[in-house]
């Protein structure tokens, strides 16, 4: 599969759980993803624009923390127009961002960025409910 997500390259730090069988790499997390990313999982902000051109539309969050479940490290933000951010992941010298196709051509900075927590963005409940139906969906398609 060609990739076009931003640290694809040196995306293949392990899993740190077997809980989601098959997913071994960011990588493998994102094919699994290409098939369930949806409406109901973007941002309703976004949702009208979303389409299955542009899967990773409104998904940065929910997609970050789940990977963090996965495969340990922190997610932090680039800052966005209007006080939103960007969430990516880090896990030790790897840096990548499954959801950076939403941003076409344009170019984000991933260094020097704020931290991200998801007691943070889990307080708004809409987005706690999107990250678990899309957990509850990759544990359906890891079976």
């Amino acid at each position: 599969m060609e990739y076009k997500f931003w640290g694809w390259e040196q995306a293949d730090v392990p899993a740190v759980t077997e809980i989601y069988r098959g997913i071994r790499t960011p990588r493998d997390l994102y094919d699994a993803l290409s098939n369930i990313w949806c409406a109901e999982t973007c941002a309703p902000r976004m949702r009208k624009d979303w389409s299955l051109e542009n899967k990773t539309l409104g998904q940065c969050s929910i997609t970050a923390f789940l990977a963090q479940d996965i495969f340990g490290g922190k997610v932090y933000g680039v800052p966005l127009p209007g006080g939103n951010y960007h969430c990516y992941n880090v896990v030790g010298d790897c840096v990548f961002d499954l959801t950076s196709e939403q941003f076409g051509d344009r170019i984000l900075v991933y260094e020097g960025n704020p931290e991200q927590k998801r007691e943070v963005h889990f307080a708004k409940e809409e987005k706690r409910f999107r990250y678990e139906y899309m957990k509850k969906k990759l544990e359906e398609w890891c079976k």
